[in-house]
């Protein structure tokens, strides 16, 4: 049996029993967020790194089963700020809690509920939204432990279920995702059924970059960085697509490691990057990869939206 809805002023039909609504996954840098998006979607949607701050916008991932649409937004890690970047990712974090339907917040149950943990829980309390406190890491600990654990973040999060998992196994997800979809409401299919994020390419290519340079960078260069695609077209007569792209860094001595010795580094951050490109848009891909200074970049707000890092 079909209803008839209203989405974006125009009229819908949509299954009767057909479950739709947004869903935040919120916690602490580094606890596994965007593994447990990649996980449940099946696919890459956002960059990994062991780094924290990886995520620096929200990243929505559409997951469309036979009877319900779950839109995922990865938000960066809630942390305390040390520059005008940081304030950007905490804003972006925060702002879609009122809007969602429901509420993932992502902890390290082999850990104890830390400052940053109880910070986040603060934030939560006062919402009509429903949580569901998600323990990440359930193969590294004990059943005993993990039970410690439940108890301890029941007395600091309102939370309405406690569901432990391992985003990098899969293990539990199948249970979340069951939980979700009894928090969905009645409602359309916002998306088309094969559309899996909002993000255009330039965007998902500029991340599958930053990811590479995250993996093969340390210190202070991971977080000194932002990717822009600035060119993405067909090489006539041939089957290749050209894409060239910028890493702009802070410093010139940053832009000198990132080149590395007679261009090595450079030259493995786009041979992995290219990898990652080619099996995403399914065709063979040449990358031009170039590093630029934009000194402080991330203390200036015109620079800040140039890299397309602007508060709603």
């Amino acid at each position: 049996m079909l209803n008839e809805v209203w989405f974006k002023g125009e009229r819908t039909l949509v299954n009767k029993n057909f479950k739709s609504g947004f869903v935040s996954i919120v916690g602490r840098p580094n606890v596994g967020k965007s593994t447990l998006l990649n996980k449940v979607m099946g696919q890459k949607i956002a960059i990994m790194s062991n780094k924290p701050q990886t995520t620096r916008n929200k990243i929505q991932g559409i997951l469309t089963e036979e009877s319900f649409q779950a839109i995922f937004i990865d938000t960066p890690g809630i942390h305390k700020p040390k520059h005008k970047l940081g304030e950007y990712m905490n804003q972006q974090a925060t702002s879609t809690l009122r809007e969602v339907d429901a509420i993932l917040f992502l902890v390290e149950v082999d850990q104890e509920p830390g400052t940053g943990d109880i910070f986040i829980a603060n934030l939560l309390k006062d919402l009509k939204t429903p949580i569901i406190l998600v323990l990440n890491k359930m193969d590294l600990i004990s059943k005993e432990m993990l039970l410690v654990r439940i108890g301890q973040y029941k007395d600091i999060v309102n939370a309405i279920a406690f569901i432990p998992i391992s985003a990098i196994k899969g293990e539990n997800t199948e249970v979340l995702l069951d939980e979700i979809k009894k928090l969905l409401p009645d409602g359309p299919m916002f998306f088309s059924a094969d559309q899996v994020t909002d993000h255009p390419e330039r965007f998902i290519i500029a991340e599958l970059v930053r990811e590479k340079v995250l993996h093969l960078t340390h210190e202070e260069i991971p977080h000194s960085i932002a990717v822009v695609v600035e060119h993405i077209a067909e090489r006539e007569g041939t089957d290749t697509l050209f894409i060239s792209a910028v890493i702009y860094t802070e410093r010139p001595s940053q832009k000198g490691i990132l080149i590395g010795k007679q261009g090595l580094l450079l030259k493995e951050i786009g041979k992995r990057a290219r990898g990652d490109i080619e099996r995403l848009l399914g065709s063979k891909v040449y990358l031009d990869l170039w590093v630029k200074v934009k000194k402080d970049w991330r203390n200036h707000a015109i620079e800040l939206r140039n890299f397309g890092f602007q508060n709603e």
